[in-house]
């Protein structure tokens, strides 16, 4: 597969941002974090590592360790994570300098996440990264992606509900893509943690490798027009 699309441009009313994966990488992290717990709470490390990725940790652990699956040992356990394994999470490219340019033209974005809010928060301030006026995390919804909840959540938050309003999700996992488009938004897809296959199989409208692929050319009325360059050929749905 190339990553050779010519540029397009798109205009967006808002924006919701998953997180590890999208703004951050913290695999190494993370996998470092579930070995820990993994030895806590008695189950094997490398069985939670493979179904944990997209997936609120409340979930895994309804499956993998139900006595430990309620909201206060969760946001405990994951409050932990940048505290201990902070040194270990990277940005994704171009993930800083997109959101610095949203925030500067005071365009509405959110946060949509299978982390906790101890988890997101301490891992904006950890890397001292913009920090949005909206946040849906775990906590926030009764069932975690692919159910479209969260991010039909984000756009009653930013108040762009309707199908006049131009929503971008951007996304890694193929859980959060369904999500994103069965929220009624357009989805880019980013090839960061699962391969370009996975990915266009869940049938996002743009693919790029990362963020250095998105920036911001206009600010208009409100809204904010990108350009998307080097999508992957064949990409869009």
């Amino acid at each position: 597969m190339e990553y050779s699309a010519p540029p397009t441009r798109l205009t967006f009313d808002g924006f919701l941002f998953d997180m590890d994966g999208t703004i951050i990488d913290s695999t190494s992290a993370i996998e470092k974090h579930w070995q820990t717990i993994g030895s806590e709470i008695g189950v094997d490390p490398d069985v939670i590592l493979e179904t944990s990725h997209g997936r609120r940790s409340i979930d895994t652990l309804k499956i993998l360790a139900p006595e430990k699956a309620n909201w206060e040992y969760v946001q405990e356990m994951e409050g932990r994570l940048p505290k201990l394994y902070g040194d270990e999470a990277i940005e994704i490219p171009g993930a800083r300098s997109l959101l610095d340019a949203i925030g500067q033209h005071a365009v509405p974005w959110a946060i949509v996440t299978s982390g906790t809010q101890p988890l997101v928060s301490g891992w904006l301030a950890r890397l001292k990264l913009p920090h949005p006026a909206h946040l849906i995390t775990a906590e926030s919804v009764a069932n975690g992606k692919p159910d479209p909840a969260c991010y039909r959540l984000g756009r009653e938050r930013l108040q762009l509900v309707g199908s006049d309003k131009n929503v971008l999700v951007l996304e890694d996992s193929p859980a959060g893509i369904q999500a994103g488009k069965d929220a009624g938004c357009k989805v880019l897809g980013l090839v960061t943690s699962h391969t370009a296959e996975q990915v266009k199989s869940a049938g996002p409208d743009w693919i790029v490798k990362d963020l250095d692929s998105v920036r911001v050319v206009e600010a208009k009325d409100g809204c904010l027009t990108l350009e998307i360059r080097d999508g992957l050929v064949d990409g869009t749905s």
